[in-house]
């Protein structure tokens, strides 16, 4: 079963870089809707996750949050449940979250 994977990103966002390049290396697929390009996906995006920064991820329509959130919930071993993901089919690379997010 996959996931349904939406990101609300904007062009020149770090953050929205990082995230992508996690779940990419988990092997996933997602939904880019860039808030930068339309106002009313702005809206969209404040009136769903209640938060104004990029990104913002909802993965099965459950709201994630953020990259940081995102990045914490892979560092307790709790993002592959969310994404479908057997512990025995999990990437042998886990992504490096030990590095400071570029600003």
């Amino acid at each position: 079963m996959t996931p349904k994977i939406e990101m609300y990103t904007t062009a020149m966002c770090p953050y929205c870089v990082r995230a992508k390049m996690l779940l990419q290396n988990k092997g996933m697929h997602w939904e880019e809707i860039r808030v930068d390009m339309d106002r009313d996906r702005l809206a969209e995006m404040m009136q769903r996750s209640e938060r104004r920064t990029v990104p913002q991820i909802f993965i099965d329509d459950r709201h994630v949050g953020g990259y940081d959130d995102m990045a914490a919930l892979d560092a307790r071993g709790e993002l592959d449940a969310l994404l479908h993901i057997p512990s025995h089919e999990a990437p042998v690379h886990s992504f490096d979250h030990s590095e400071d997010a570029p600003t």
